[in-house]
């Protein structure tokens, strides 16, 4: 790969480097000037991408960048920082029209606001030349933006907890369709009956970045037909499930349990989150103890209460929560499993999986693994945005997707019973997540960071696939800012810590939003998100500092280790949880 050409400014003379601002120790965002520039950085890294280079997000300001390793991670940076990206036209892609109905309930609250009135407003919505800037918020949804900007508008003071799909909207000086009912804070100003998202397309977003946007009206009395569902996607191989064959059938969901896989990665872009199994550790070690490869789809469950009926003899395992199953013949006799070792599941007998005693996810593999539909290549529920398999309903068919091998010898290759891959948090423990700080840890100063790593932070109720809401103890302090105003939305990453303006520090999960508008102040350690998952409320947590690439002085630190060893040192395996209980 040739070395990138050195940047140089408008007037010939070196331009200043892109700031890089590390997320995690896997990527980065790179700030731009500009949103042309980042339309135009984007452009180049899609068509020419950096060695590694997994997942690249545009956002108003920055574009994400992710990467297999942090080797990669690190040689991208200093090429990107100074990188000059070919030459591109903004807006040279398709030209599609979308019609609107111009009805909207904030129609006439714009017009006030910009001083043109609807009808101005109309007007110049749909006179402006729109392109397609970036994707984010939810798959199909994408920002569109104007060489000159007709109006820039705020947004709604008290936004709507369901905004419905094909509402036309704008906020600040972008314009969009949210494509599928949402909560949503931009202004009103119509709706159109053309889907955003559709998987039965070849491409199924109906705008990509580039491409050339015009609004066109149509008479109000027009007759429109509404989307016929608010759902993201249909799946690419939809079928009925064959509910004869050999697998397993859902006698109880319990509380939440889903199939999950190692998710979709790559369409960040698209507004699609990988999701997938939010423990990805001991989802492969759930698949390599029944002997399936470490893609296929298993079921991830909430504390206890699933139960599944085997039909055919199976072989299943349970991973990742500290938790036993019991086994329930036809004739009523039971024996328990245990965790992290393979067992029979004869036909017609029941698996129910028991309250964890430590953790809280589960994971049961089926050898052959769920012969479920796939959604953009992967068999995992995506709970944000819809996408994928929607929960476990009792009386469901689960078909094993591939017979088991030589079974009529009576012989299946399984794994060795394995130990546990970590200590597992229970209500009360301490865990402890080693965190790179950035991207916007300036937003909170040294204090910021200090209070981060010095305090213990608990696991609120408020806890889900999307992420853990933590609070601060009783005799601490939420975080504060340093900075004021906003900051414009910008790509996030599974394990940030975004901060809401309450101070209490929110840790994606695996169906985090693609991008977010508060600040991260710093990214849990991808060796330490298996165990964030696993956090039950009532756990709390203890944040350590992990160094970022290409900051060795990070190493120098003593942030949030109160007796002193150096922030940067990882805890061993023996230190992730703690019996250490506060009042």
């Amino acid at each position: 790969m040739s070395a990138p050409t050195p940047a140089r400014s408008a007037e010939g003379g070196p331009r200043p480097a892109r700031e890089i601002r590390w997320t995690g120790t896997r990527g980065f965002l790179v700030e731009c000037p500009d949103l042309a520039d980042v339309m135009t950085l984007h452009a180049h890294l899609v068509a020419h991408p950096e060695r590694g280079q997994r997942q690249i997000i545009a956002a108003a300001r920055t574009v994400l960048l992710t990467f297999t390793s942090e080797a990669a991670a690190e040689h991208a940076a200093a090429r990107v920082s100074t990188l000059v990206p070919d030459a591109h036209d903004a807006g040279a892609g398709r030209t599609v029209e979308i019609e609107v109905v111009y009805d909207g309930a904030d129609l006439v609250a714009v017009g006030e606001l910009t001083g043109l009135g609807a009808d101005g407003v109309i007007r110049a919505h749909t006179e402006a030349d729109w392109f397609a800037a970036f994707g984010g918020f939810a798959p199909g949804f994408m920002y569109c933006t104007a060489g000159a900007p007709p109006f820039d508008v705020p947004r709604r003071d008290s936004p709507r907890t369901a905004v419905p799909a094909g509402a036309v909207a704008v906020a600040g000086t972008f314009s969009a369709v949210y494509p599928r009912t949402s909560p949503g804070g931009w202004q009103l100003l119509g709706h159109t009956a053309q889907p955003m998202w559709d998987l039965s397309r070849e491409q199924p977003a109906l705008l990509a970045p580039g491409d050339r946007v015009r609004y066109v009206p149509v008479r109000a009395s027009a007759t429109v037909t509404a989307p016929a569902s608010d759902d993201v996607a249909a799946p690419d191989d939809a079928r009925p499930a064959d509910d004869a064959a050999p697998g397993l059938v859902v006698a109880d969901p319990g509380l939440l349990s889903l199939p999950q896989d190692l998710g979709r990665s790559g369409l960040g872009g698209l507004g699609v989150v990988a999701s997938g199994s939010a423990d990805r550790d001991a989802a492969r070690q759930a698949n390599r103890l029944v002997g399936n490869g470490p893609a296929e789809a298993v079921i991830e469950t909430v504390l206890g209460g699933l139960a599944l009926t085997a039909r055919g003899d199976q072989v299943l395992a349970l991973a990742g929560a500290e938790v036993t199953g019991t086994v329930t013949a036809p004739d009523g006799a039971a024996h328990r499993v245990a965790a992290r070792a393979p067992f029979a599941l004869l036909d017609g007998h029941t698996l129910t999986v028991d309250e964890p005693t430590a953790g809280l996810r589960t994971y049961v593999a089926l050898r052959g693994g769920l012969d479920l539909p796939q959604t953009l290549g992967s068999r995992a529920a995506d709970t944000l945005s819809g996408l994928g398999p929607g929960p476990l309903t009792a009386g469901q068919a689960l078909p094993r997707r591939v017979a088991a091998e030589d079974r009529g010898a009576g012989v299946v290759m399984v794994g060795d019973p394995e130990p546990a891959l970590r200590p597992t948090p229970a209500a009360g423990d301490v865990a402890v997540l080693r965190v790179v700080p950035g991207p916007r840890d300036d937003w909170f100063g040294d204090a910021g960071l200090v209070r981060l790593f010095t305090q213990n932070w608990e696991v609120s109720q408020q806890t889900d696939r999307i992420g853990v809401r933590l609070a601060a103890p009783a005799a601490g302090a939420p975080l504060e800012r340093v900075r004021t105003g906003e900051l414009a939305s910008e790509g996030a990453v599974r394990g940030a810590l975004q901060v809401p303006p309450s101070g209490e520090p929110v840790l994606f999960l695996a169906d985090h939003p693609v991008t977010g508008g508060y600040p991260v102040i710093g990214v849990v350690a991808r060796e330490d998100l298996g165990l964030a998952a696993q956090l039950p409320p009532g756990a709390q947590v203890r944040f350590v500092l992990h160094r970022r690439p290409g900051h060795p002085e990070d190493a120098e630190h003593t942030l949030g280790r109160p007796d002193g060893a150096p922030g940067g040192a990882a805890p061993t395996p023996s230190d992730t949880v703690s019996q250490e209980h506060t009042a």
